[in-house]
């Protein structure tokens, strides 16, 4: 394909395209005049209107409308979508495939296209000029939609930096000429465009779920999970009679009637039976919580509100799912034979082979005063039993106001450093590893390198796994183990600790060099600091979906901890 570039744009501009109406004839520089055929009425309308004066204010629109004019220049490129009877069959194919834009979660409405259902072929007789005038708008109109099309399907709709410092998705939008110049010679011009939609199983089932609401008469609105509010109160569990139980039913939208067996009568809404046992999974299937079937403190906040935000009636739920189509754009079509994703509301790593999740552990994200970026990168190396190199912004915000100045003005003064000691660092500034000897009063802390060795005790566990970025965030294991026990597991200062990391080693390490869990249980014994790298890198994806489209057709969502999910609806305008 040719390359834009800005020169040869300048060139086509400083043509001498006549002004005003197209005439019916041309005069050629050394011989008669010559009638001028009805579609080359049309290419020179379309030349003089692309002649014009940028007056682009994007650099996206500056792009397609130098691809446009470099397209048009060419002898060659015959026009695309119109000639003298109007719309072509490749132009009316592309214009319905345009008017669908709203079934893959974008707005058909940023895609209007001339209407030329009123053209008659007998236009040119009474007025050529207008004629060629209108086809030619059309013409650029709709290769303008083309290019806008799949800049959005891509991810090209709105800036994710632009909403948050911690959306950093590399986007891999398509580039205008090339869009123009390939859809050009495709003879489905049509399926040329859904191309550029997500090719991934969730984003389809995201999009039928889509087609499903909108098609539903009217808004369900969940009225009674919007009431009924769970007091405090014991576990509720299978069997057990209390006054909340009726509550729970009422919540759940289960009637009073005892299961088989469950010693009760039916006539007793209090009895937590079957049906309230399954009604209660189900509820916690859906909304990411362990699907144990017990109501505990956690399952009640989620029920009133807390943590998982409750989807109450199709408008919401499409403007969810709206939001969550639009990061699946984030993400490349291919994203690999074998990847590790973590989905950051889930609190969940899944290993996934050939399109197989092969592994899942639950994860521990970043606070939202920390948060886990958005982005993707390759792992690169397995660490075992790693140092921590404290990073700067612990430095300075829970090491530094710890240490302080000890002593009066009538006895020799020291420094308070025991929170080093609490947390076993070591720390070394110009080759200086005394503490006491730094005066701390006047260095900068960020200059000074404070590393945590190996140990039960270090932060990172046993085991780490890099795949270096700018953000500095990694997975590892770690200590605090009874943070997997949480429902929401928004506790780090944004690297993510990876439950089984033993386990994740040996998936990672059998797929690229044929190890065996003995061997990793073997470098975790008797291996410090050792990095393993990687003879092929592993894709890492860092996600934020708030909405999964379940096998059987039921929808999970997930709590937006950090508000991108209200961020992207304004963005977008849902």
């Amino acid at each position: 394909m040719r390359p834009f570039h800005s020169i040869a744009v300048a060139a086509l501009l400083s043509l001498p395209f006549a002004a005003g109406p197209v005439p019916a004839f041309a005069a050629e520089p050394d011989g008669p005049e010559k009638l001028v055929g009805h579609e080359e009425a049309i290419r020179i309308a379309i030349q003089e209107q692309l002649s014009a004066k940028f007056t682009s204010t994007t650099e996206t629109h500056k792009q397609e409308q130098g691809a446009l004019v470099e397209f048009y220049s060419l002898p060659e490129h015959e026009t695309l979508w119109v000639d003298e009877d109007g719309l072509t069959k490749k132009g009316k194919a592309i214009v319905a495939e345009l008017r669908k834009a709203d079934e893959y979660g974008l707005r058909s409405a940023d895609y209007a296209v001339p209407d030329l259902s009123d053209f008659k072929p007998a236009s040119f007789k009474a007025n050529p000029g207008k004629a060629a005038k209108r086809l030619a708008d059309a013409e650029i109109n709709i290769s303008y939609a083309v290019m806008r099309y799949a800049n959005d399907a891509r991810g090209g709709r709105i800036k994710p930096a632009r909403l948050s410092g911690y959306l950093d998705p590399e986007l891999r939008l398509p580039k205008p000429l090339e869009v123009i110049e390939s859809i050009s010679f495709r003879s489905d011009p049509a399926a040329y465009m859904r191309s550029f939609q997500p090719d991934q199983p969730q984003f389809e089932a995201l999009r039928r779920k889509l087609a499903e609401l909108r098609a539903e008469d009217g808004v369900e609105e969940e009225v009674v999970a919007e009431q009924i509010v769970l007091p405090a109160g014991p576990t509720l569990r299978r069997g057990m009679k209390h006054s909340q139980v009726a509550l729970l039913r009422k919540r759940l939208d289960v009637e009073a009637i005892a299961a088989i067996g469950d010693g009760a009568p039916a006539s007793d809404p209090e009895i937590f039976d079957g049906a309230v046992d399954e009604a209660v999974r189900q509820f916690q299937r859906e909304h990411g919580l362990t699907p144990d079937g017990l109501v505990g403190p956690g399952t009640r906040r989620v029920m009133n509100g807390g943590g998982v935000p409750a989807i109450t009636g199709n408008d919401a739920k499409i403007r969810l799912i709206l939001a969550n189509m639009e990061r699946w754009r984030w993400l490349p079509n291919d994203l690999g034979d074998f990847y590790v994703r973590v989905n950051i509301p889930e609190f969940k790593l899944r290993v996934v082979e050939d399109r197989k999740v092969i592994h899942t552990a639950r994860a521990v994200v970043g606070k939202p005063s920390k948060q886990t970026p958005v982005f993707s990168d390759q792992m690169e190396t397995v660490v075992f039993n790693p140092s921590w190199h404290v990073p700067n912004s612990i430095k300075t915000e829970e090491i530094r106001p710890y240490i302080r100045r000890t002593g009066g003005w009538f006895q020799s003064s020291s420094w308070d450093t025991r929170v080093l000691d609490r947390h076993n660092l070591r720390v070394n500034y110009n080759g200086n590893t005394n503490p006491q000897s730094i005066d701390w009063d006047r260095v900068d802390v960020r200059k000074i390198a404070f590393t945590q060795p190996p140990g039960p005790s270090n932060v990172l566990g046993v085991v780490k796994f890099l795949f270096p970025n700018k953000h500095d965030v990694y997975m590892h294991d770690t200590p605090q183990r009874f943070l997997f026990n949480k429902q929401i597991r928004a506790e780090s200062h944004g690297c993510m600790r990876i439950q089984n990391p033993d386990q994740l080693a040996e998936v990672v390490l059998n797929h690229d060099q044929n190890w065996n869990m003995s061997q990793v249980r073997n470098r975790i014994a008797n291996s410090y600091d050792q990095g393993i790298a990687l003879k092929t890198k592993i894709p890492v994806y860092i996600t934020y979906f708030t909405a999964w489209v379940n096998a059987d057709g039921s929808m999970s969502t997930y709590g937006d901890i950090y508000g991108h999910d209200a961020r992207m609806e304004r963005a977008l305008n849902l």
